[in-house]
């Protein structure tokens, strides 16, 4: 089939305008399923957006699965999708799906992931299992994407035991918090060139707990403000390039890891190497998307990186739209999709 019998489609939140650009400047036809508060947004953007697939709400998506089947849709699975459809519902979705769902089990659990990054030679912080004394300080993660909601930190066990009383999630990790710089590698790895691509690089500003660093110590006595690293935005980085071969490395060995946890594809597309960058210049992970991430919008017109690669404008949108150009024309668009 040629590329004209196919519409990329994703959901209306997230990184969908990246997602949407990418696939129209690539030659697909596309399409947006948004709730009716988003309808406005992505109307207004009809240059690259041929149809809004409207829904009441989230949990009317199954209802959508005839039409998506009907355009020969592909569905692009961003950050938003466990968090609005849930994890079934993305695993039961019919339509042609960019990226193997295996994958999501080894992202949403914080301690399978932890394995998986452990068998990649990754350096992962230090994790308090039940019963253990915390002797230094940690942060709480609840589990899923979640835009950093339903964490914590805590100097200490009597610290750790008080907020725990009051923390509402059934399912978290305890693990050390790690000092340095938030660091968020974005990669792409193609099944069908068998590379692992940078394609950016990402700090987040987290709020409240940017503002507090804003704040003089002395100053913050008294205020009984409870940190929160809910993401509201992403600022472009670019780093040393020693450190970016170690992060490239620990890339493959994490996507190379992964073809023997989930075969039969092992994780493919996009995702980033969440991770803290000491002061001994030691890289730890204390997360993986397995996934397009928000801080690729920083770069929709490109990054540093990807202009060392591509002679045009190359987003992680536009770069996910290209592998299933390139898997069209070759035949092996099955190689990109979920079985």
């Amino acid at each position: 089939m040629e590329l004209k019998n196919y519409t990329i489609v994703t959901l209306g939140s997230h990184s969908a305008l990246q997602i949407l650009k990418g696939a129209k400047d690539e030659g697909f036809k596309t399409g947006v399923v948004a709730t009716p508060d988003r309808i406005t947004l992505y109307n207004s953007y009809n240059n690259f957006i041929d149809e809004v697939l409207r829904i009441k709400s989230w949990k009317d998506f199954p209802k959508l699965e005839k039409k998506l089947l009907k355009r020969n849709a592909i569905i692009i699975p961003h950050g938003s999708f466990v968090a609005y459809l849930g994890m079934d519902q993305n695993k039961n979705m019919k339509a042609l799906y960019f990226g193997n769902k295996k994958v999501l089990d080894w992202e949403e659990n914080r301690k399978m992931q932890r394995n998986w990054m452990e068998e990649s030679g990754v350096k992962v912080p230090h994790r308090f299992k039940r019963g253990d004394k915390i002797d230094r300080p940690v942060i709480v993660k609840s589990y899923g994407a979640a835009g950093g909601k339903g964490y914590f930190t805590a100097r200490n066990q009597k610290e750790f035991d008080e907020k725990l009383k009051s923390y509402s999630e059934e399912r978290f990790i305890v693990q050390e918090y790690v000092i340095g710089v938030p660091v968020y590698f974005h990669f792409f790895y193609s099944p069908l060139t068998k590379k692992v691509e940078i394609m950016s690089i990402d700090k987040r500003y987290e709020t409240n707990v940017d503002s507090l660093g804003r704040i003089p110590a002395k100053n913050q006595r008294g205020l009984n403000i409870e940190p929160s690293f809910e993401v509201v935005a992403n600022i472009p980085l670019a780093i040393r390039e020693s450190l970016l071969a170690e992060a490239v490395s620990m890339a493959e060995r994490v996507v190379k890891t992964s073809q023997r946890l989930m075969p039969s594809k092992g994780l493919f597309g996009p995702f980033c190497l969440e991770t803290i960058i000491t002061s001994a210049e030691e890289i730890y992970v204390i997360e993986i998307s397995a996934r397009i991430v928000a801080g690729t919008n920083c770069f929709i017109d490109g990054s540093p990186y990807t202009y060392l690669n591509y002679s045009e404008p190359m987003s992680t949108g536009r770069r996910i739209a290209r592998e299933i150009k390139n898997a069209i024309k070759s035949n092996k668009l099955k190689e990109v999709l979920d079985e």
